[in-house]
C-alpha cells in the first residue's frame, strides 16, 4: 500500500471513529464474503462494517483520541461495525449474527466515548431500543402527568366539598342553637 494511500486510510478511520456513536471490534476469520455480506445488512443502515488493518486502525484510533484499551483489542484479523445512530440495535445485529454464527468474535468496543469489553456490548444488546425505551418514558411521563393534574383537580375539589360541610355544620349547629333560643323568647314574652 503507498504512503498516500496509508494516509487516505488513516484518515477514513479516524473521520469514522470521531463521527460515529460506537465502534464495535469483532475478529471475522473463517466468514465467507456472502456471510459477511449478510451481516451488513443485519446491522441495517445505521452501522457501517469494515474490515480492517490493524496498523492502521491503531493509528486512526490514537488520533481520533481513543484509549489505549480500544487499541490493544486489534490483534488477529479485524473488522469493526461503526454506528452512526442507535447503538442498540447494532449491538443487536452484531450479537444476533454471532450466535448463528460462531466465527464472529465480538471484542469490545468504544460507545458513547466509553470504552466497552465484549461481555459489556452483549449486555447493551440485550437492552430494548431507543425507540422502545424512549416510548416507555413518554408512557411514564404521560401517567405522571395525568396523576398530577387528578391531584390538582382533586384539591379544590376536596376544598368545596370541606366547605360544604362545614356549612352544612354551621347550619345543623345555628338551627339547634335557634331551637332553644326560640323557647326562651317565648317565656320572655309569655311573662
Amino acid at each position: 500500500m503507498a504512503k498516500a494511500d496509508k494516509a487516505a486510510a488513516i484518515a477514513e478511520l479516524t473521520e469514522e471513529f470521531r463521527s460515529s456513536n460506537g465502534a464495535v471490534l469483532t475478529e471475522y476469520r473463517g466468514l465467507t464474503v456472502a456471510e459477511l455480506n449478510k451481516l451488513r445488512t443485519n446491522l441495517g443502515e445505521h452501522a457501517r462494517f469494515a474490515v480492517v488493518k490493524n496498523t492502521l486502525t491503531k493509528i486512526a484510533a490514537s488520533d481520533a483520541g481513543l484509549d489505549e484499551e480500544f487499541r490493544n483489542l486489534l490483534q488477529g484479523p479485524s473488522a469493526i461495525a461503526f454506528v452512526k445512530g442507535d447503538v442498540v440495535e447494532a449491538a443487536k445485529g452484531l450479537r444476533d449474527f454471532a450466535k448463528e454464527n460462531p466465527l464472529l468474535v465480538i471484542k469490545g468496543g468504544y460507545i458513547d466515548g466509553k470504552p466497552m469489553d465484549a461481555a459489556e456490548v452483549t449486555k447493551l444488546a440485550d437492552l430494548e431500543s431507543r425507540e422502545v425505551l424512549l416510548a416507555k418514558l413518554a408512557g411514564a411521563m404521560k401517567g405522571s402527568m395525568a396523576n398530577a393534574a387528578a391531584l390538582f383537580n382533586a384539591l379544590p375539589t376536596q376544598a368545596a366539598q370541606l366547605a360544604e360541610a362545614l356549612r352544612a355544620k354551621r347550619e345543623e349547629a345555628g338551627e339547634t342553637a335557634e331551637a332553644p333560643a326560640a323557647p326562651a323568647d317565648a317565656d320572655a314574652s309569655a311573662e
